[in-house]
């Protein structure tokens, strides 16, 4: 680990000069790579944001071998997924089926790509597996170099509770450094902001990796100031459920030098009153819109 973070030390100092002349322009970011139109957080997904030049968003889980795994639950969901037989999976087994517990060549065998999903009516159907964050950022790198199109920007959630530590995913310290372990050896920390509701994962990141671009995700009726005072630090991306914002919450981000990143904005009336009031990007599960 020290190796890693030597090497990962030696690049930071490209990385402010990278970031933000990459980040200049409006930001459009695929939600779990655009979960409208395709299966959420897979390697179709991705492949999509970087089609439409979208941001890649997404979100890390762990296996038993505490492999990152790119899913934004931490149990199988039976919503969109499928047995390794085709069955439907019933909710009482969902709660069996938490990835931390499984090794990582069982949860691969999931199909999480062709049942239907009401939610996402238009989305495309096509088999898919759980991926590994270095098997997703390879597909899509190459696929990237493949099209011809700019090499790809991510926005990584820490998906962690400080109520499940060592249950469901390892504990904020541990996290950071299997995360960023993988961020360093594919090349792609240049291009990737790190996410997170957790203020904690978010510290760490603050101060070992000062320079790698950080937001806070919120969802709560608090104040921005009650918010940013869950912090130590200004995060580089203050990063909202879209209901929460208003005019001058953009403003006073915009006065403290703090971007602003709402998620989910789908709809296209909500995209436009989103973008009229300033904000310098949108998550939205369909990028296609934005």
């Amino acid at each position: 680990m020290k190796l890693v973070k030597t090497i990962l030390l030696s690049s930071l100092s490209v990385l402010s000069f990278s970031f933000v002349k990459a980040q200049q322009a409006f930001d459009k970011q695929g939600h779990r790579g655009g979960r409208g139109l395709m299966p959420e957080n897979t390697l179709s997904s991705m492949k999509k944001a970087v089609d439409l030049g979208v941001t890649l968003e997404m979100d890390i889980s762990f296996t038993k071998e505490k492999l990152p795994v790119v899913s934004h639950d931490q149990y199988i969901n039976p919503a969109f997924s499928l047995k390794p037989n085709g069955d439907s999976i019933t909710k009482q087994e969902a709660t069996s089926l938490r990835m931390y517990d499984m090794p990582y060549s069982d949860i691969r065998g999931y199909d999480v790509g062709s049942k239907f999903y009401p939610l996402f009516p238009q989305q495309q159907k096509i088999k898919e597996h759980i991926p590994v964050l270095a098997e997703l950022i390879d597909s899509v790198e190459a696929y990237a170099k493949q099209k011809g199109a700019k090499p790809p920007h991510y926005n990584i959630e820490t998906k962690l509770r400080p109520e499940s530590d060592n249950t469901e995913h390892p504990a904020p310290q541990e996290f950071v450094d299997l995360l960023m372990a993988v961020l360093v050896k594919k090349n792609v920390l240049a291009r990737t902001i790190i996410q997170s509701f957790d203020p904690r994962t978010l510290e760490i990141i603050h101060k070992q990796y000062p320079k790698v671009p950080t937001a806070f995700l919120v969802v709560n009726k608090k104040s921005l100031k009650e918010n940013l005072s869950s912090l130590s630090f200004k995060p580089t991306i203050y990063s909202p459920d879209f209901k929460m914002l208003n005019k001058q919450v953009v403003d006073d981000c915009h006065a403290l030098g703090i971007k602003v990143l709402p998620w989910t904005v789908n709809k296209p009336e909500d995209i436009a009153s989103v973008k009229a009031l300033g904000v310098d990007g949108i998550i939205s599960d369909y990028p296609d819109r934005l």
